[in-house]
């Protein structure tokens, strides 16, 4: 046994105690960090089946700037950076803000290969491709929203009458969970212009993480499989003329390649949990994709000159978007929000 001096043994309680003590950096100088994203947001955090037969997988946000390029009213935006990355999307809104479409620069009817995405492997994560953004509100007294927002490059549309319609460059869905001191209590499955909500107790769940399932070619949001028309937003009947299909095709966990935000409401602001991660595009006031081509643009079609049937639509906004400080689960509509505790259509 080595036996140590009274006057090494203080010196190493001295040097102990230094290795313990945090050095505050001015203010200045020390990169802004947040609180760790709690657990149960990812304990949590929903699965999504993807369609068996659909092509267009979730997509890496930043790629979408590699091949677009910003335009308003079908003209290339003056004076945009170059490049554009997740780290200066939002100088658009200097620059034509809502107003802005981030334009593919190639003709979507040839179908570039990047509009597919990235096919989730066997464990669910899109390799290579941060396909997806988790953003925390913590409202206060135990109440946390925690919003999973799902990005495509693109949503290809429903085929009705023989007709497909609704296709878009650009798509962002997502699911919200709402809980009450870190317990799951209700979620919200994003679908077209609307959507559903559901109690956490009666969602279908693989373990304890609750499960969506992604229409094919909408990519809307359902809690079950099967068939679901969406004539009337929100309402799902079993018939109808315009049809979602969902099944258990490729399983996708989208907090396996994410980023991870805190959102405060107040200064309508987002901080990574990393330090590190993009947080300017989250800021972009625009669209993520193509505005809808007009009529003399051969690529369009309207069944009887309809704009509802318009076979090319405008590119979604972000997740700026999405009422990130909503009152209810449901997003904010002149209906009640109903939180069904049985699984339906």
């Amino acid at each position: 046994m080595v036996l140590l001096s009274t006057r090494t043994l203080a010196i190493l309680a001295l040097a102990l105690s230094y290795s313990q003590v945090t050095f505050a950096m001015p203010t200045g100088l020390r990169k802004r960090q947040s609180a760790p994203i709690p657990p149960y947001v990812l304990s949590y955090a929903p699965k999504v089946w993807i369609h068996s037969e659909d092509l267009y997988f979730p997509s890496d946000i930043g790629a979408q700037l590699v091949h677009t390029r910003p335009e308003v009213d079908f003209n290339v935006v003056n004076g945009a950076p170059d490049p554009l990355t997740l780290d200066n999307l939002a100088s658009l809104n200097g620059l034509g803000g809502s107003n802005v479409y981030l334009t593919s620069v190639d003709d979507v009817e040839t179908n570039p290969a990047w509009l597919k995405g990235v096919k989730p492997d066997g464990n669910g994560k899109t390799n290579g491709a941060t396909s997806s953004a988790v953003i925390v509100n913590d409202r206060g007294s135990g109440n946390v929203d925690a919003y999973y927002m799902y990005f495509y490059a693109y949503n290809p549309g429903p085929t009705v009458f023989g007709q497909e319609f609704g296709k878009h460059v650009g798509d962002w869905e997502h699911n919200m969970i709402r809980f009450k001191d870190g317990v799951p209590q209700a979620i919200w499955y994003s679908q077209h212009s609307y959507g559903q909500a559901f109690t956490y107790a009666a969602t279908e769940k693989q373990g304890q993480r609750p499960v969506a399932y992604s229409a094919k070619h909408t990519h809307a949001n359902y809690a079950i499989t099967g068939i679901h028309d969406y004539t009337i937003p929100g309402v799902n009947l079993p018939v109808g003329p315009l049809k979602d299909y969902c099944d258990q095709g490729t399983l996708w966990d989208p907090i396996a390649s994410a980023y991870f935000y805190s959102y405060d409401a107040a200064s309508n602001t987002f901080t990574a949990y990393d330090g590190t991660s993009p947080t300017n595009w989250l800021e972009f006031l625009g669209r993520w994709g193509d505005q809808e081509y007009p009529d003399s643009d051969p690529r369009q079609k309207k069944i009887f000159g309809i704009d509802a049937t318009a076979k090319y639509t405008s590119g979604p906004k972000g997740p700026q978007d999405k009422s990130l400080n909503r009152r209810d689960v449901c997003l904010p509509r002149d209906r009640p929000c109903f939180v069904s505790p049985i699984l339906r259509s």
